[in-house]
């Protein structure tokens, strides 16, 4: 990762490769690039991208000690929050409040860009663990499976425990 930052200067300059990557495995495919988390300041969340690939989605989820806030930057898809769909298009912006459900389906051709927001930090650690390093402008591998441990991965970062249907 580079960054146009001094250590002891206020300002962050990343450029659009700067962060750590991931390709993602499915159901999402695509990548995240993290771009800022703890190490880099001191503020109270963490923020990345992701590209969801096409016909692809991030699964049902929420988190019980973490808010996200979604801002859609490309494509188009539907999300589903507490159970109501919406469409997503760029512009669109999401806020998961603690324990709210949420998806995001990419039913479309076109990659569905998502810029998150996480307060407090904790989403870079999941990426991480679940994902393979990523160089940009290397090809996307072949859709792989989850972490066989993902539950406990998810239990030890940012998400609630799946809800009994």
């Amino acid at each position: 990762m580079t960054t146009n930052a001094a250590p002891d200067r206020e300002g962050l300059v990343l450029q659009p490769e700067d962060g750590a990557s991931y390709w993602q495995p499915v159901p999402a495919n695509g990548y995240v690039t993290v771009k800022l988390t703890p190490e880099q300041w001191d503020g109270p969340f963490s923020m990345g991208f992701q590209v969801v690939a096409p016909r692809s989605h991030v699964r049902q989820h929420a988190h019980d000690r973490h808010q996200e806030v979604l801002f859609v930057w490309g494509g188009r898809g539907r999300a589903i929050v507490d159970g109501v769909e919406h469409p997503m298009q760029p512009g669109t912006v999401i806020l998961a409040r603690r324990d709210v459900q949420h998806t995001f389906i990419n039913d479309g051709d076109e990659e569905l860009k998502l810029l998150w927001m996480l307060t407090p930090h904790g989403l870079e650690e999941f990426f991480a663990a679940i994902g393979r390093p990523r160089i940009p402008g290397e090809p996307a591998p072949p859709s792989f499976p989850r972490p066989a441990d993902v539950a406990e991965i998810e239990a030890r970062t940012v998400f609630a425990p799946p809800r009994a249907e």
